[in-house]
């Protein structure tokens, strides 16, 4: 415990230099992260630093603290809702590359998952990995039945290091919600919990084992799409192994203009199946996780991060995505606003009004011209600006959107996604409102219509009921409110700090007038009321000038928004 404890100290040293050297001394000094480690180290910034934005610096000092803090850059790229598009396009720049671990570590590392050597699993193993990074590294292998395969291993200690990271992260992000005034729609402690859940089930691969297999369940009949067969008897929580696919990466694929059309035809479509039928998508679809294959066929890899949506959740995206294409800003601001969670009472009519403004700006032209990317960028900017906070799915599902739109401009530049996509719109409009089917839409309006109907008599008997025997009472909640009780409570303070002083000024000239125990020949318990008077007369004065005037400091400057 002493060992850990000293282990973390040494590590909040370290990230306190590194922040200062990367222009944000501010936030360590602030955040009192020098009083806890009983010395100030005095750290300039670099050149560099002072000449580049606030979201490049953010980047570098992220990829300089290792790799638990690259992953958690990584997650917060996904949060275009909660951080602007320049942070964002910064954050999704990070590398997770690091030098190899040697082979004998990674045959102990089989070997405590499996209890087996691996030659007893394997029948040939390669040992230059074809990749490394900061969690696993990944080698191809022959399976005892002769099978290609892929294995990915976990990095030998990666667990003993994230959570000696982790353990100074909960720390930091109490810190800044005591030093960034900007902390009302996600605290940053709720962001480390949410990336505390993620990296662990990230460090156990049975998580994305699991993914997999769904995945290669929900593409079963559809040929234009292969999804890697995990071998669940070489498979553990350090150690994943997956059918090796062959095919050429995205961006070296040699395909003729009607190859490349076909393939954003067939990516198009397993986009749509992923988010409308199955219900679960993939989370991260850049170009790097997608292999062609002749056809073609797309194959899709790495299922650490996927996205899951309920079917009200689908619902409300088939609702924003007409509303948007019908230039509905009233619909869209209010389907917006149902999906996230306000900090506060937003004003509706200013969000519509610059949404109108945003749809406005992209919507006169042609849909094939839209640039997608953008209007969900703004539109997430948006709702960072009427501090609205987004669901976490959400947020994934629109980065995804925009790696996804990327690609499909990058095959084909000309492509008209939504004459492409208006088919599949029709056919899910036709199953959620087809009255034969218990999940469509009129079905279960009328379900719900139906139960307001049983409900409302009883309700509106009970209302009745405590009215006439004085039960009735209502709840109201408002900001005004509660600042109004803080500074009563305040004012209650200082006034009876004032009326103690008053006492003890009295009680002191009793004192200096009458006789008891004297310093140098005066009342001791006049000078004592007299220093306890002056004590809390400056307390009052001081809490009722100043009190407030030091708030917290703002993060806009360090990110360059206004």
């Amino acid at each position: 415990m002493i060992r850990e404890a000293l282990q973390d100290l040494n590590r909040v040293r370290q990230i306190a230099v590194i922040a200062g050297r990367h222009g944000f001394g501010e936030l360590a000094d602030r955040g009192g992260l020098w009083s806890k480690l009983g010395r100030k180290e005095v750290v300039e910034p670099s050149p560099e630093a002072r000449a580049e934005s606030g979201a490049r610096r953010f980047r570098r000092m992220l990829n300089e603290l290792g790799a638990t803090y690259i992953k958690l850059g990584q997650v917060l790229s996904t949060r275009g809702d909660l951080l602007p598009a320049t942070v964002i396009d910064e954050l999704s720049l990070l590398q997770d590359r690091v030098d190899p671990f040697p082979l004998e570590q990674v045959r102990e590392q089989i070997k405590r998952a499996f209890g087996k050597p691996l030659e007893e699993l394997f029948k040939s193993f390669d040992e230059t990995p074809i990749a490394a990074a900061s969690i696993a590294q990944v080698h191809r292998a022959v399976t005892q039945d002769g099978d290609q395969v892929v294995v990915k291993v976990q990095r030998p200690g990666i667990g003993e290091t994230i959570r000696a990271d982790l353990s100074v992260l909960h720390y930091g992000a109490r810190a800044l919600e005591a030093v960034i005034e900007e902390m009302g729609i996600y605290s940053p402690t709720t962001l480390v919990e949410e990336f505390d859940k993620a990296i662990h089930e990230e460090l156990d691969f049975l998580n994305e084992a699991a993914n997999t297999r769904a995945f290669f369940k929900n593409h079963q009949g559809r040929d234009y799409v292969r999804i890697p067969k995990v071998y669940d008897e070489l498979t553990a929580r350090t150690v994943l192994t997956l059918e090796y696919l062959e095919g050429q990466k995205l961006k070296d694929a040699n395909l003729d203009e009607a190859a490349r059309q076909a393939l954003a035809k067939n990516i198009l479509e397993g986009a749509f199946l992923e988010l409308f039928e199955d219900g679960l998508f993939h989370g991260d679809p850049h170009p790097g996780n997608f292999l062609v294959q002749p056809g073609p066929i797309m194959a899709l890899l790495d299922f650490g991060l996927v996205g899951r949506v309920t079917r009200q959740m689908q619902e409300t995206l088939i609702q924003l995505i007409l509303a948007v294409a019908l230039k509905d800003s009233g619909s869209v601001a209010k389907l917006l606003y149902r999906v996230g969670v306000p900090d506060s009472r937003a004003n509706l009519i200013g969000f519509k009004n610059d949404i109108d403004a945003i749809i406005g700006q992209y919507l006169p032209r042609e849909l094939k011209d839209v640039n997608a990317a953008s209007l969900l960028r703004d539109l997430l900017d948006l709702v960072v600006k009427y501090r609205i906070r987004v669901p976490r799915e959400y947020a994934i599902l629109a980065r995804a959107a925009v790696q996804t739109e990327g690609i499909l401009r990058t095959l084909w530049p000309d492509m008209n996604i939504g004459e492409i996509a208006l088919p599949y719109a029709k056919r899910m409009l036709a199953d959620r409102y087809d009255p034969e089917q218990l999940q469509g839409g009129v079905m279960k309006t009328l379900l719900q219509l139906q139960n307001v109907a049983q409900d409302l008599p009883m309700q509106l008997s009970q209302i009745m009921l405590d009215l006439e025997a004085g039960k009735f009472s209502v709840t109201v909640k408002a900001e005004q409110m509660n600042e109004l009780n803080k500074n009563l409570r305040s004012l209650a303070l200082v006034a009876f700090s004032g009326l103690c002083a008053c006492g003890f000024i009295v009680g002191a000239f009793i004192s200096f007038a009458g006789t008891g125990p004297s310093v140098g020949g005066v009342s001791a318990l006049g000078i004592f009321g007299i220093v306890a008077a002056g004590f809390l007369f400056g307390t009052a004065l001081t809490w009722y000038a100043f009190g407030g005037r030091f708030g917290k400091i703002s993060i806009k400057r360090f990110t360059g928004r206004k």
